[in-house]
């Protein structure tokens, strides 16, 4: 007996292979996405997050009694320099930048400040330390095993000849950083 087999149009072939053919993308898709899913690995994320720094002044540059002409220097182991402590995160760097005035005011007229001076030392003492120029230039320090510095500055005040009577004042920033 013979067989008769229906007749397929060249068409139908087509679209049955086209079938085929987007079964087989879909499934190697799917399989792909299930590979890449299986191929992937976790990280954490962490920080820690160090003492915040605290920066006091414990004394004001004070020149006292300045005379016309003449110049009035205070050292940086004079009593009478600058002082500020630092505490922060126990052995850290840190970068300690000033801004100085080159002038102090009394109402209208201005006395200059130059030669400006510094020292900073992990103890609070100013008779020894590092020496460094006071300016908005990074100075870099270390604290000590404590997370402590303390920072001394000194200066010169030049008045003139004519230097004007008053009550001269003027403002002496000290901003420390880590790095």
């Amino acid at each position: 007996m013979r067989r008769v087999t229906p007749s397929v149009t060249l068409d139908e072939r087509v679209a049955r292979s086209m079938r085929t053919i987007g079964i087989a993308m879909v499934a190697i898709a799917l399989r792909t996405e299930a590979s890449a899913a299986q191929n992937s690995a976790s990280a954490s994320v962490t920080a820690s997050v160090q003492q915040p720094l605290a920066v006091t002044k414990t004394n004001d540059l004070a020149f006292g009694t300045v005379f016309p002409g003449l110049n009035k220097t205070v050292a940086v182991s004079d009593a009478t320099a600058a002082a500020f402590s630092v505490a922060g995160q126990a052995g850290a760097s840190v970068n300690l930048t000033f801004s100085a005035p080159a002038t102090i005011a009394s109402g209208g007229n201005t006395l200059p400040i130059a030669s400006w001076t510094g020292r900073w030392n992990t103890t609070a003492s100013a008779s020894a330390g590092t020496d460094f120029t006071p300016s908005a230039s990074a100075t870099s320090a270390t604290l000590n095993g404590t997370g402590a510095i303390y920072v001394f500055v000194g200066a010169t005040a030049q008045p003139s000849a004519s230097q004007a009577a008053g009550s001269y004042s003027g403002t002496l920033t000290l901003t420390v950083v880590y790095f």
